[in-house]
């Protein structure tokens, strides 16, 4: 069991499994889990640390915890001050006295790490400068739902990213690989993955390609990155995307803008897709730039079923963080 949720890969596949089928049930109303953060009677505190603001994240994360039996304490940039009123060290050191987690939404990914190295509780990514897993597991409970098979779940699906290779793109492509799908990622050049993340993505398809070929199954995961958004987009199941300019690039906004043309989901790449591809995207929107306008209303469009899927997911991460020794061992 993953002892804090900062990226995909601090779940193995079957943990990544396990929480799309957690999410699932979840999803179709179950109440298992609702006292994963209960203490007896009592509501166990959990912080949520944001320097960020949020809609989805905040709102799906703050009724997650209540409805697992906990009491989120929500606590804004300004409140905190991580490392202008106190150090990231500390923050951690105080809160795990009283918090059964810290859920963090930040603007660097070392200060994840640093509240991770520190605190004795689960510390949560819900975003940071490299990933967003939380986004990703909805996202992938999402495609189980609308493009799964009940014995392969998304395996062989062919998952299409068109646009900047941001935090959203790498955890969506880290947990298609682990699920044993196809991943594509289209970037204009200077917006794609590093040499680094490219390899953690090829490294964890191979992984779930080797563990695959162990249990008898068909290796199906694949890595594809290019620079053409037709050949990302053709014969694909999901065509996903999300803004050129992330929070904190405002100052990059027109230079992406022109970097980006051709790189949106309109009904050019619709018709590439296989029939009936999910359109998906994790929401703001820029309409008219990373999506076309009227796409989010799109009969196949997926993004506010992903937005709902969030507290679904949300749950499932928070009851594999606090999981009992009793509950870890019926699996």
């Amino acid at each position: 069991m993953p002892s804090n949720f900062l990226s995909i890969d601090d779940v193995t596949d079957d943990e990544l499994a396990w929480l799309l089928a957690r999410g699932a049930e979840h999803a179709r109303g179950a109440v298992a889990g609702e006292g994963a953060l209960r203490n007896g009677g009592a509501r166990r505190p959990v912080a949520m640390l944001f320097e960020k603001p949020s809609l989805r994240t905040k709102v799906s994360f703050e009724i997650a915890v209540r409805d697992l039996g906990g009491h989120p304490i929500y606590l804004g940039a300004d409140e905190v001050g991580l490392d202008t009123r106190e150090p990231v060290e500390d923050v951690a050191r105080v809160l795990e006295r009283w918090c059964a987690l810290i859920i963090a939404r930040v603007n660097r990914h070392s200060t994840l790490e640093r509240l991770a190295a520190t605190a004795s509780v689960p510390v949560v990514n819900a975003l940071s400068d490299v990933e967003h897993p939380c986004q990703a597991v909805a996202d992938l409970l999402t495609v189980a739902q609308k493009q799964g098979d009940r014995k392969t779940g998304i395996a062989r699906l062919k998952i299409a990213y068109v646009g900047d290779a941001n935090n959203c793109a790498l955890s969506l492509g880290l947990g298609a690989a682990a699920l044993g799908a196809r991943f594509a990622c289209a970037s204009p050049e200077g917006y794609g993955f590093s040499e680094a993340d490219a390899a953690r993505l090829r490294t964890r398809a191979e992984r779930a390609n080797a563990q695959a070929q162990e249990r008898g199954r068909e290796a199906t995961s694949h890595v594809q990155l290019t620079q053409s958004p037709v050949e990302a987009a053709t014969s694909a199941d999901v065509l996903y995307t999300d803004v050129w300019t992330s929070m904190g690039q405002e100052a990059e906004a027109e230079q992406r803008r022109r970097a980006f043309q051709g790189f949106q989901i309109d009904e050019r790449l619709v018709t590439l897709a296989n029939p009936g591809a999910l359109l998906m995207h994790p929401m703001p929107v820029h309409y008219g730039e990373e999506m076309a306008p009227g796409m989010l209303e799109h009969p196949q469009s997926a993004a506010f079923d992903q937005a709902e899927n969030r507290l679904h997911a949300q749950k499932a991460i928070l009851r594999l963080l606090t999981q009992t020794d009793e509950e870890r061992a019926r699996g």
